[in-house]
């Protein structure tokens, strides 16, 4: 079979699930894991070549931390910080909203977001039971602030670490650069939450009464079911955090971290196995794996590397490349996984290098690949895991209702974001 024809399958393929799971008609695991069956049936993806497009590391990284989440749930640790949260915030929405923002952003630039938002969306979502108002926009403002925050450092999101490892950039350097433009956006894309969803953070004087006399009544330690499982539960999380702090040190990856985590807890507790691993997100793992695996058909088909270099063949300055390379990367990491797409774009503008200085191009790819995952439910894997856990709880939130607010915070997180590396390194 020709590489032409072999491409347009791959592509067709590709929007085909794409459509299956827009219109959702189609659960959208059952979409990916039929559009990867096609692939690999075709053999697009070689068989050999599927252990490298699965992005294990990405797997075993949420099924460690899954299983970690879940076994400290039965402890009532969750419920116990739920309830200190709610009552620090005193019955208010907005503070809560803030607070869980803030929170998720300043975790998610020194941790993986997954991890992130698998740790904190069982607690919002208890909290916006406990204090009966709508967790949609709680919900959303968490992915949002986790992916903010992922942009922030080196470490904070995949495709920094690729972009530090091949332009030899530092912490320090990711953080002086990304770190305000992070800032700036978490507080602007809660901007633009509250201004949709101010209805719902609004409250009346007698339901806030209600709240907090709903509060007043709690105790956290009561909420704490088994205290020997809550202290163990405490001390290999703190133990996971600590290794993941230095895990490039220790040439430890991420996922041994959480797999050893995991492990340890379940040995250490005597939890049954079987009641763990049933709360496993298994549709998000099978998600992500037809995801890996269809991206994985444009890649070995050579599409996303034939798309980047012809955008950034009608660059002709730093100025434009900036432009480009920003929206290019934000608009596609919105629809396709940002990492095979980092990994493509990062040879294109090395080579670029002998004729403009391409340092604020790094940090133009870093924007876009970190900041378009907000774009779409898919765009990013801490979307799918947090719809996933609120799906599973009773809280549904469509690939429609994620677009509408998604879209205007990406472009209008992406521009912002676009402009403050303008004024620094192009100029006014």
């Amino acid at each position: 079979m020709e590489q032409t024809i072999v491409a347009g399958i791959a592509v067709a393929v590709f929007l085909v699930t794409y459509a299956m799971i827009i219109s959702e008609r189609v659960h959208r695991t059952v979409a990916a894991l039929f559009g990867a069956a096609v692939v690999l049936l075709l053999g697009i993806v070689p068989w050999e070549a599927l252990p490298e497009h699965l992005d294990l590391d990405t797997l075993f990284l949420l099924i460690g931390m899954m299983i970690i989440v879940n076994t400290a749930k039965e402890s009532g640790l969750f419920e116990f910080i739920a309830i200190k949260t709610a009552k620090f915030a005193k019955g208010s929405p907005m503070k809560v909203l803030l607070l869980f923002a803030v929170v998720t952003a300043l975790i998610s630039s020194v941790l993986d977001n997954v991890t992130t938002v698998l740790l904190l969306t069982p607690m919002l979502l208890y909290i916006t039971r406990l204090m009966d108002i709508n967790p949609v926009p709680f919900l959303l403002s968490e992915v949002f602030a986790s992916n903010i925050g992922g942009a922030a450092t080196l470490i904070g999101d995949p495709p920094n670490i690729m972009i530090g490892s091949a332009a030899g950039l530092s912490f320090n350097e990711f953080l002086l650069n990304m770190g305000p433009i992070a800032l700036v956006d978490l507080f602007t894309s809660l901007g633009i939450i509250y201004l949709v969803y101010r209805k719902a953070m609004k409250i009346s004087d007698a339901k806030r009464d209600r709240i907090l006399s709903t509060l007043g009544e709690l105790d956290e330690d009561e909420a704490i079911r088994d205290y020997s499982l809550f202290k163990k539960s405490v001390a290999v999380i703190i133990g996971v955090v600590m290794l993941f702090f230095i895990h490039d040190r220790l040439g430890i990856e991420p996922a041994v971290v959480a797999l050893t985590g995991a492990s340890v807890l379940l040995l250490w507790s005597r939890m049954d196995p079987e009641e763990i691993l049933e709360k496993v997100e298994w549709t998000a793992i099978f998600f992500f794996m037809g995801l890996f695996i269809l991206v994985g058909a444009l890649v070995e088909t050579g599409i996303i590397d034939q798309v980047a270099r012809w955008i950034l063949g009608y660059i002709g300055s730093t100025g434009e490349a900036l432009i480009i390379i920003t929206w290019f990367s934000a608009i596609s990491s919105a629809i396709v996984d940002n990492i095979p797409l980092t990994a493509a774009m990062i040879p294109l503008i090395k080579a670029m290098g002998s004729s403009m200085n391409v340092y604020p191009l790094w940090w133009a790819l870093s924007l876009g690949a970190c900041l378009g995952g907000n774009g779409t439910a898919i765009g990013a894997s801490a979307n799918v895991v947090v719809l996933g856990i609120a799906g599973r709880e009773g809280v549904r939130i469509t690939f429609m209702d994620f677009l509408k607010v998604g879209m205007v915070i990406m472009f209008v997180t992406v521009a912002i974001g676009l402009g403050l590396i303008w004024i620094r390194y192009v100029g006014v």
